[in-house]
């Protein structure tokens, strides 16, 4: 079996998920996971699917040939099993102002943080009307991560953003 990652993108209307959906199918491919959105008035996702090795080729001509969507295909690599990872939770919420994701994805980085999935998004305040900016990551830090120091970082962050910052790490059952 071949692992591959699509991505989608088209102008948002109905039946875009059951034609991506019924190409993937109708060449032997099996739906993993996937993760999509409707943003601005475009459908976006992107998704994992197994397919036979012999069939591979057709299921990316039939996805690439899709006029609704246009899909970009990788095929993905086996990778090896990770070392043992540490799980953290990041919320963030505050006034919006332009570089936010970048300051915060900064410090992550320089703590070989990764951020394993970012949701992001804009509201107005109850009260003044202002914009208010949003996000919730779910992160990964290896064994050895220092995560107080982690913290201590996004801290002194979050005071110079005006944001609140909420860490807090993942305990797995």
């Amino acid at each position: 079996m071949r692992s591959l990652v699509l991505t989608a993108i088209g102008d948002d209307r109905p039946g875009l998920v059951e034609a991506l959906a019924t190409t993937i199918s109708n060449a032997g491919g099996n739906w993993l996971e996937s993760s999509m959105a409707q943003l601005a008035g475009k459908f976006a996702g992107i998704l994992r699917v197994a397919v036979a090795d012999d069939a591979a080729d057709g299921l990316i001509a039939a996805l690439e040939s899709m006029d609704a969507l246009k899909v970009t295909v990788t095929r993905a690599s086996e990778v090896a099993a990770p070392e043992t990872l540490r799980r953290l939770h990041l919320t963030l919420v505050g006034q919006d102002r332009v570089g936010i994701v970048r300051e915060v994805s900064q410090v992550l980085a320089r703590h070989a943080v990764n951020v394993e999935e970012l949701n992001t998004l804009i509201s107005s305040a109850p009260m003044s009307g202002e914009t208010l900016f949003h996000a919730r990551a779910s992160l990964q830090g290896g064994h050895d991560l220092d995560a107080a120091a982690l913290k201590a970082a996004l801290e002194a962050l979050s005071n110079d953003l005006i944001v609140d910052i909420t860490l807090d790490e993942v305990v797995e059952i």
